[in-house]
């Protein structure tokens, strides 16, 4: 085990955290998780690709390019933003202001109608909405090694997880089974009219997505604010925003000498990024290549966001015992092997072996991809968690806001790089000069993501960690 540069007690920072403090920032992400849930990946995105956009495969060109410019402004102003809060001090002030940037955004989406002409305004909500959500938890994690020591760092993280994708899980729940209905038959998915006079013709259910996912966020994201301690003013403002640069250059200098350092920022740059594709891109795959309803790729989401909820948890333990490297190659390795089984799934194959006739023959792709869904969610659960944990093994404390403003560079480098690639693909193999048909254009435009993850196993063997092993709780 490496020398640990936390101090030698490795203790919180700003004292003992008393519990409604540490259950106030473990309520964060489950605050925000609604927004990976019901926007990012299971109702407003498939939603988006079927009924706004022109069609299916157009739509994963456009979400791809509004959720990569959402990320790439986080890539050009997370690491200087951090580098002056690390100087100026507290993080709270930056997670509100980022927090009504991101409800903002959220609530915009319910003006997205179905088959609306002009889908500028629409593509600008994501942008918005992705660059407030993913700020604010940049400077909420930032908050994470001041809260308790670094050996229960792993649990610490991984229980904050967990309980993210049970909020996730009941906000679906919500959204499926009483607000989201089918066109079809104006019933959701547990056989109900909608609340609220919701119009399944106008799909409202799919679209107060946005707003409630923004009135969830406000609720739960108080306790944060109210109850989990903030380490104090270091400075006038003035003064940071000089130190804060001051400081950032100074690590930009260093950095690539710190081979741990840079190579878990490189890692991470790849495998986070093909995780939050194969999150973003997943329902919108399931609708255009498996021909899902709504209400089956929420049953999908359901599923993932149980076994993620069990994947962290059990995570943050392993972390615990083992350390966050060996939660995180597992992770990509299950990641990877989920991705081939998902590409090679259509509605008549599973493994590219032909299983149905045609469409609608055989349960078994349906269930293949069910199963996918659920260790997907198991790993993405552990390797979030446990890379949080691993970040805050590179520095010192006092450099932690701007590690993961950095981490957030590093992540939406390729973030805004790996939704871009795939719509790229996706277009490029949807042209006339292949003859592909849109879904197997759909297929092929998906398959960068299995090179990203690669990559980030690949560099993984680059990092070190310090870590306390314990015995199991």
């Amino acid at each position: 085990m490496d020398d640990d540069r936390h101090g030698p007690a490795s203790a919180p920072a700003i004292g003992p955290v008393p519990r409604r403090g540490i259950w106030g920032w473990m309520l964060f992400d489950w605050a925000q998780q609604p927004f990976h849930t019901l926007i990012i990946t299971f109702v407003f995105a498939p939603y988006f690709a079927a009924a706004v956009a022109p069609d299916a495969t157009r739509g994963q060109e456009l979400w791809g390019y509004a959720t990569g410019i959402g990320g790439l402004l986080i890539a050009l102003s997370s690491p200087v933003l951090g580098a002056i809060a690390d100087a100026s001090g507290p993080r709270k002030p930056w997670v509100f202001v980022f927090s009504i940037i991101g409800v903002v955004g959220c609530w915009m989406l319910w003006f997205a109608t179905p088959g609306m002409s002009d889908l500028t305004f629409v593509l600008i909500a994501i942008a918005v909405a992705v660059f407030g959500m993913e700020f604010a938890a940049v400077f909420n994690n930032a908050m994470m090694p001041d809260l308790v020591p670094r050996s229960q760092l792993g649990r610490l993280s991984g229980s904050a997880w967990g309980l993210g994708y049970v909020g996730g899980l009941i906000s679906l729940v919500l959204v499926l089974g009483f607000m989201s209905a089918s066109p079809e038959t104006g019933r959701t998915m547990l056989g109900f009219e909608p609340i609220l006079g919701l119009d399944p013709v106008m799909r409202e259910g799919d679209r107060a997505s946005g707003p409630l996912t923004a009135l969830w966020y406000v609720v739960f994201a108080l306790p944060m604010f109210l109850f989990t301690p903030d380490i104090p003013r270091k400075a006038a403002r003035a003064g940071a925003i000089r130190r804060g640069l001051e400081n950032l250059a100074a690590t930009l200098r260093r950095l690539p000498g710190e081979k741990s350092y840079f190579g878990f920022l490189m890692s991470s740059m790849f495998y986070r990024d093909a995780l939050n594709a194969l999150y973003a891109f997943g329902g919108i795959y399931a609708a255009g290549v498996l021909g899902w309803s709504i209400i089956q790729i929420g049953v999908f989401g359901i599923l993932a966001n149980i076994t993620g909820a069990l994947g962290a948890w059990l995570g943050g333990r392993a972390d615990q015992r083992y350390g966050p490297k060996v939660v995180v190659t597992w992770s990509i390795l299950i990641l990877i092997f989920c991705c081939v089984l998902v590409i090679s799934t259509t509605q008549t194959e599973v493994l590219f072996v032909t299983v149905a006739a045609e469409a609608g023959g055989s349960r078994l792709p349906d269930i293949v991809f069910y199963t996918a869904g659920a260790l997907i969610g198991s790993a993405g659960g552990s390797i979030q968690a446990a890379s949080r944990t691993l970040l805050v093994d590179q520095v010192d404390r006092d450099k932690v806001t701007e590690a993961f403003g950095l981490y957030a560079l590093s992540g939406k480098a390729t973030t805004f790089i790996g939704p871009l690639s795939i719509a790229f693909a996706t277009a490029f193999f949807a042209s006339e000069v292949f003859g592909f048909t849109a879904q197997e254009a759909q297929r092929l435009g998906v398959t960068p993501i299995i090179v990203l993850f690669a990559i980030g196993l690949a560099l993984l063997p680059l990092v070190r960690t310090r870590y306390y092993a314990t015995a199991p709780a």
